[in-house]
């Protein structure tokens, strides 16, 4: 017992010293010295397994390795998504359908858990841990993100089956070189001496000087900017206007941007998909955005 706490103790004093390298080569040496039975006291004193031992020995006969390495080339646990191939594609399929992205950022998420997807895709024979889900998904461009102000009640219980609808009505325009966009408006901007969250280059002490509260009266204009995202084309369009944000505005950018690119970009484009919120000025019980759509497809196939 002696012998075993003096060897625990020389190996404590050298080992914050040495990377895994240097570590297996001196237990394997300190272990063909004790002679028999000198790997099973060495792997009790400092911690590697008996196999991790046996290999050090193995070390020791062969050729050092080069440089800069701790074990030879190929050594090591091989990646996941080298051992099994079909795990990113599975996972992808899983999160895609149900993916919600937001026009501003390029970023997509998901609104299922990382355990959630490593039960399913190990029920489907991917043996994942949810660590690495959280790792592929950041890999694959997802990222975790916080809470909005979107829901208006209970979910309504066909809501999965609603953008699954909406997800491959998109990929089957997009198949077939149809135009497809997402509209909303952006952030409402006042016109005015007033503060925004912008900054830019200026000599210390000459920051630009602007209003002192942000309560402006009815006379002064707001800016309402409407987006128009080609999803196909990967190609942004902003129309802002200074009255209102309502359907017949929201129509008119649409339609302003089918003139100045979408007729140019899509000549023999037949039908046109249009994603939106389905709230403010493009909203679903809107009559206003209705009528105006359907002036814009009318006035769309008279032009064409």
């Amino acid at each position: 017992m002696d012998g075993d706490a003096q060897l625990f103790r020389y190996f404590a004093g050298m080992w914050p010293h040495l990377d895994e390298h240097a570590r297996r080569l001196v237990a394997a040496s300190k272990a063909v010295e004790l002679g028999y039975g000198g790997i099973s006291r060495v792997s009790r004193a400092c911690g590697l397994s008996r196999v991790t031992l046996t290999k050090g020995v193995e070390e020791l006969q062969a050729a050092p390795l080069p440089p800069g390495r701790i074990r030879r080339e190929g050594g090591g646990r091989h990646a996941l998504t080298s051992n099994d191939p079909g795990l990113v594609p599975a996972l992808d399929g899983l999160v895609e359908p149900t993916a919600r992205g937001d026009p501003e950022s390029p970023l997509r998420w998901t609104c299922k858990s990382a355990r959630t997807l490593a039960a399913e895709l190990t029920a489907r024979r991917h043996p994942v841990s949810h660590t690495k889900i959280t790792q592929l998904l950041r890999e694959e461009g997802y990222s975790l993100q916080g809470n909005r102000k979107t829901e208006e009640g209970d979910d309504h219980p066909d809501r999965d089956a609603q953008f699954q609808h909406i997800n491959r009505a998109v990929k089957r325009a997009l198949r077939a070189g149809e135009p497809v966009i997402s509209v909303d408006t952006k952030k409402k901007e006042l016109i005015g001496n007033y503060q925004n969250q912008g900054r830019r280059w200026r000599k210390k002490g000459t920051a630009e000087k602007v209003q002192g509260h942000d309560f402006p009266g009815p006379e002064v204009p707001r800016a309402y900017p409407y987006g128009i995202y080609d999803l196909g084309r990967n190609l942004g369009f902003v129309n802002v206007g200074t009255d209102h944000d309502t359907g017949a505005f929201a129509v008119a950018s649409i339609r302003g941007w089918w003139r100045a690119e979408g007729r140019r970009l899509y000549p023999h484009a037949q039908r046109l998909l249009i994603t939106a919120d389905g709230g403010g000025s493009n909203g679903w019980r809107l009559r206003l955005w209705k009528w105006e759509l359907q002036r814009l497809a009318l006035d769309a196939g008279r032009e064409g």
